[in-house]
């Protein structure tokens, strides 16, 4: 019995292989071009996985948030346009500055939006390829909750 070895307090989960941490990656990186599709097709194909899933769900929550927010900012920008119109209809004179303002202010948040999401794929891209369970700040716990999965890959 001297031979025994212990056994560690947490479940064991295997490092992901090679195959999962690059679907991993590919749900992250494929989320620029694909969209939802992209990570929803990756989390449809291999939730068997439990890495390859967590991170395709993070994928395809982000991009349900950036669709929210968009339409939410689009909402906004056509409301404030309207707006500016209307005054403007009943003034009969030249545009006001604050509708040549808007315009750019606008395009300037919706650029944003997007640097932040290509800046969350690349980076998450980047972890999901070393084999790390990397989580988004909201997101992740999100993902872990719904996939009943603990840090590091085992079960809750």
């Amino acid at each position: 019995m001297a031979d025994a070895v212990p056994i560690p307090a947490g479940p064991l989960v295997a490092s992901p292989s090679s195959e999962e941490r690059t679907l991993a990656t590919l749900a992250h990186v494929l989320q620029l071009v694909g969209w939802w599709i992209a990570p929803l097709v990756i989390f449809l194909l291999k939730r068997d996985s439990c890495f390859v899933a967590f991170h395709a769900l993070q994928a395809l929550l982000l991009q349900i948030a950036y669709i929210a927010i968009w339409m939410v900012w689009m909402v906004g920008w056509f409301t404030v346009m309207f707006t500016l119109v209307l005054m403007q209809a009943s003034s009969h004179g030249n545009p006001p500055i604050a509708m040549l303002m808007t315009f750019p202010l606008f395009w300037l948040g919706a650029v944003g939006m997007w640097m932040v999401l290509l800046v969350a794929a690349i980076v998450y891209g980047i972890k999901a390829g070393n084999g790390e369970w990397a989580e988004y700040p909201v997101l992740g716990r999100l993902a872990r909750r719904w996939l009943k999965i603990g840090p590091g890959g085992g079960a809750l």
